[in-house]
């Protein structure tokens, strides 16, 4: 912020700035109404591949059922569960870890002997980054047949339970970035707050907040990725399970460093605060010349004036170290047990997301105390408001390079930009940081006006020998609080000798007294144009800053881009087909001389990746027929693949074979067999099949 930025016109900017704090909320339950009445956010652990496959039809029954991740989860024994026809299980209840490598499979053994049927698997486990996953598919053995067992329409982690525990979710992220943006507020912009109520306040309720929640995601952990019943909360065997995880660690740590927390906010509030008020008074009485003394005396004053600024100073540095070590380990609660922790680079994306989270409560936390200051203590410096310009500017860099990071290690793709959840609001919030920095601009703005107004009052008084308006004002202030309680004259005097045998009336009097005090702080407050503009543009920011924190919360809750990919590829690549050879007869006619016929083509397993390939050619008489040449080619005109040619070896009369042709991707391919009858006479006949 500059003191010489061109200032808008006062009455415009006032108009435009009017009307933003009701488009943020507009904005606001917009978004509310969205993210409301979507469906429980998408696991963060794809399932990449099952055996048997969903959909499919086997000859026997498997020994076991095996599932496939696209990253690391949490499975118990009772995670995999497998029900015949009449939902009675057909698992043997316990769980195989046949993880190996990068590829993270669980399965479970099948008891032997199964009748043919359709069978159901249903499944449920725990993300590697905190989120429950769950899911069901179906096989059959022989043939399919009906089945009396529903797939489940709950998700994991919906329904009530999931509710509360996603507004536990963002009461946390809300009450960290109070907390620490506050206190970050007061110690690096405006020191002489922490002696304030409204600002203190402001941190000890963003204290209450990040605990509650903890504590409530906490024994609302088991019901979540469990039971979904609120009765669960009281399973303590399930509490300890929960303690043993990830998660519960990163929960219990926090509580640990909010317990830190609390101590650092005590001696901010307490001891810091008081030294500030004694500062503070100390300069007054220099500004005054009440303290001015010579020789001796005033030499021992300004030593005892630099000792106590040089105490205050350094504990205001323990602070800052302190205040850092505790919020940058509140954070990585969050980076060690989220996004950061799994798929590529965690030892990169770990110390980035904490970065992230501490620019993020720095920005926007320190938005909303200097929000509750211009509106509560009518005479915070200009300074402070430059000081956090500065700081809000640091901030927004690190998110920029952090965010980057971010976005390209959980897209993967350009096209996931658009294609996923994630993508989408993840554009979401581009946007809504980029309408928070034009604000931000527009606040800087008001913030030079400020200053220039300021400095032209001041000048002016210099001249003329008087005192600044808001200076007069608060002069006047204090005159008649103690003429009216001090010296016994004046009507509160009257009044208050009248009143001490009348309770009710001293209590009348405390209350006009009140709402003398608050009338003349307002009109002190908003006897600055400037000021009222910048409440008014901070206001404003204040609201976008919400909405964004609220994408950003749904964010965290929602696949990353890589994961979802993973998901739809899986899931767009069609139903398996039965685990046997794809046969298919396609008759013929060239027009020449026993031109008339059949061939029979079987591709064997008829599947993605080598495959072989048989061929028969008959006669109308149905003996083998003996051609002259025979082609074969696959083309897949969904994704623009082929013509890919195969030429097949004669085996026998009438009889033509290849190995090892190679179908790469799953669909619906098209196979066209060439047939030559004599030299003049050919013909081209083909038939769509599907590849699983």
């Amino acid at each position: 912020m500059t003191a010489t930025a061109p200032a808008p016109s006062p009455a415009r900017a006032a108009r435009a700035t009017a009307y933003l704090p009701r488009l943020a909320l507009v904005l606001a339950a917009l978004l509310a109404s969205l993210f409301t009445a979507a469906s429980p956010a998408s696991a963060h652990a794809a399932l990449t591949a099952s055996d048997p496959k969903d959909g499919a039809v086997v000859a026997t029954a498997p020994a076991q059922v095996t599932l496939s991740f696209s990253e690391q989860v949490a499975m118990g024994d009772d995670s995999i569960r497998v029900m015949d026809p009449q939902g009675k299980r057909v698992d043997t209840g316990e769980l195989r870890d046949m993880c190996s490598g990068s590829t993270v499979r669980y399965g479970t053994a099948l008891h032997s002997g199964l009748p043919n049927g359709t069978y159901t698997v249903a499944w449920q486990a725990v993300s590697a980054d905190s989120h429950p996953v769950s899911g069901a598919f179906t096989f059959s053995v022989g043939a399919p047949s009906a089945t009396s067992v529903s797939l489940p329409d709950r998700q994991a982690g919906g329904g009530p339970v999931g509710v509360v525990y996603d507004i536990a979710r963002y009461a946390a992220y809300a009450g960290f970035t109070v907390l620490v943006g506050g206190a970050a507020f007061i110690l690096l912009c405006w020191r002489r707050g922490s002696a304030e109520r409204p600002l203190q306040k402001l941190v000890v309720r963003g204290w209450v907040t990040l605990t509650a929640a903890t504590l409530a995601m906490l024994v609302l952990r088991t019901p979540y990725t469990g039971s979904g019943k609120f009765a669960d909360v009281f399973d303590l065997d399930g509490l300890q399970a929960v303690l043993e995880t990830k998660t519960g660690a990163s929960f219990v740590s926090r509580l640990l460093l909010l317990g830190a927390a609390a101590l650092f906010i005590a001696v901010l509030f307490g001891a810091y605060a008081r030294r500030q008020k004694t500062s503070s008074a100390a300069e007054a009485v220099d500004e005054t010349g009440a303290g001015d003394g010579t020789g001796a005396e005033a030499e021992a004053e300004a030593e005892a004036a630099d000792e106590a600024e040089k105490e205050t100073s350094d504990l205001a540095f323990g602070l800052a170290i302190g205040g850092t070590v505790v919020a940058g380990g509140i954070a990585a609660t969050w980076a060690l047990a989220e996004h950061a922790s799994t798929g590529i680079q965690p030892g990169i994306a770990m110390p980035v997301d904490i970065l992230h989270l501490l620019a993020v409560a720095a920005w926007l936390g320190g938005l909303v105390a200097l929000l509750v200051a211009l509106h509560k203590v009518p005479d915070i410096e200009r300074e402070a408001v430059q000081r956090f310009s500065k700081v809000a500017f640091i901030s927004v860099l690190v998110l920029a390079v952090t965010g980057v990071y971010q976005s390209w290690r959980q897209l993967g793709s350009w096209s996931a930009l658009t294609g996923t959840s994630y993508g989408r609001l993840l554009i979401i919030k581009v946007s809504l940081v980029a309408v928070l920095v034009a604000i931000a601009y527009l606040s800087r703005k008001w913030t030079g006006r400020l200053g220039a107004v300021r400095s032209t009052e001041d000048a002016g008084a210099g001249a003329t020998g008087e005192e600044p308006a808001e200076v007069l004002a608060g002069v006047d202030v204090s005159r008649e609080t103690s003429t009216g309680s001090g010296s016994g004259s004046g009507s509160d005097a009257g009044f208050d000798a009248g009143a001490g045998a009348d309770p009710r009336r001293a209590a009348q009097l405390a209350r006009q007294r009140a709402a003398r005090e608050k009338a003349r702080e307002k009109q002190v407050r908003d006897a600055d144009p400037g000021r009222a503009g910048l409440r008014r543009s901070v206001l404003a920011e204040a609201g976008v800053a919400v909405v964004l924190l609220a994408v950003t919360t749904v964010l965290t809750s929602t696949e990353p881009g890589r994961a979802a990919q993973l998901e739809t590829n899986r899931s767009t690549a069609g139903p398996a087909v039965p685990n046997r050879a794809v046969k298919i007869t396609l008759p013929f006619d060239t027009g020449g001389q026993n031109g008339k016929g059949t061939v029979r083509l079987e591709l064997d397993p008829g599947r993605v990746g080598a495959n072989t390939l048989h061929l028969w050619a008959d006669g109308e008489d149905g003996k083998p027929l003996d051609l002259p040449e025979i082609k074969i080619a696959f083309t897949l005109p969904a994704k623009e693949i082929g013509p890919l040619p195969v030429a097949p070896d004669r085996d026998a009369p009438g009889h033509w074979s290849a190995s090892g042709v190679q179908l790469p991707l799953a669909g619906e391919w098209r196979i066209d067999v060439t047939v030559r009858t004599s030299d003049i006479d050919q013909t081209t006949v083909h038939k769509n099949v599907k590849i699983g």
